[in-house]
């Protein structure tokens, strides 16, 4: 099944970029308007984070986020196939953050969220760097899909590190000078043990992991974001936030992070991975002792899925 699934998206990754953004478009019109994929959560989530917009201002990012969203999943598909220049000249960049660091001997760790294409940018760190780049990734739960974009995202030299036993795994790398990528942004899988703060007017957990990492190893850190310059063309912004993270009080670089992101999203909404359930852990009362922001916490819990009022 490998052998046949690969196959056929390596051949289809030939198509020129043209015939796949007009599938692409195709596959947008079928999945949100016609299937209407995912449209509860998006709404859902788009009337949470933006309360202040009309429905209409509303309605337009959705629509420019089905196009972002079709268009990375065959933008990801051309990478089967593309060649390192493609890579390079589809995804320029900041790069000399990193190579600033590198010259100096350090370690670096990147925080990013879910900002397309993701995929794009995984590659290019690669080929721009001199870093060895550990990407931290979450396995599929399909075999395999999860073999083929584990060949996928290290086609061009990243070693990836299973998000479940990220411990273990980035243990034969510890004495060397490397590039750790973190998608950050991701729901934590024990609440009660993440940090809790208000991140697009709800309260939200982080996953505590990457800051802890960087604390403990006194990694510096960097936060990457993605600009769409036109269609298939992207930029990595790169902002180096500290050389010196030990220094930091607890919390405060995810409290950092989350400002970054925020700003990043309000800037280019259409750009995030809205149907994605990102507050699917919900907010309760006994988390008090993790909640880190200088807004009060609510005294109740909060489950936006099931209504907009406190349960």
């Amino acid at each position: 099944m490998y052998y046949l699934v690969y196959g056929f998206l390596y051949v289809v990754s030939l198509l020129p970029m043209w015939a796949l953004y007009l599938i692409s478009d195709f596959v947008a019109w079928l999945l949100f308007d016609v299937f209407n994929y995912r449209y509860w959560v998006i709404r859902m989530n788009l009337n949470l984070a933006f309360p202040r917009k009309t429905q209409k201002e509303r309605d337009e990012i959705a629509y420019r986020f089905a196009r972002n969203f079709t268009d990375t999943f065959m933008e990801t598909i051309k990478l089967f196939s593309a060649s390192d220049a493609f890579i390079r000249e589809r995804m320029p960049g900041d790069y000399h953050v990193f190579e600033d660091l590198y010259k100096k001997g350090l370690k670096c760790q990147v925080h990013m969220g879910h900002n397309f294409n993701w995929e794009l940018g995984n590659l290019s760190f690669s080929l721009n760097s001199s870093y060895q780049m550990l990407g931290v990734y979450m396995p599929l739960k399909n075999k395999t899909m999860d073999r083929i974009f584990r060949k996928l995202r290290s086609r061009t030299g990243t070693i990836l590190l299973p998000a479940t036993d990220m411990r273990k795994s980035i243990m034969p790398y510890r004495d060397q000078q490397y590039l750790l990528g973190l998608v950050a942004d991701q729901v934590p899988p024990r609440p009660e043990r993440a940090f809790w703060m208000d991140f697009l007017g709800m309260p939200t957990g982080f996953i505590p992991g990457p800051e802890k990492g960087a604390r403990a190893g006194n990694i510096p850190v960097v936060f990457v974001n993605i600009t769409k310059e036109k269609r298939g063309y992207y930029y990595l912004h790169a902002t180096l936030v500290t050389e010196d993270p030990a220094r930091w009080p607890e919390g405060e670089m995810t409290i950092q992070y989350r400002d970054f992101l925020q700003r990043v999203i309000r800037q280019h909404p259409d750009m995030w991975l809205w149907s994605h359930r990102r507050w699917k852990k919900p907010w309760k009362a006994e988390y008090i002792a993790q909640w880190i922001d200088l807004l009060p916490p609510p005294q109740r819990g909060i489950n936006p899925y099931v209504s907009n009022k406190s349960v």
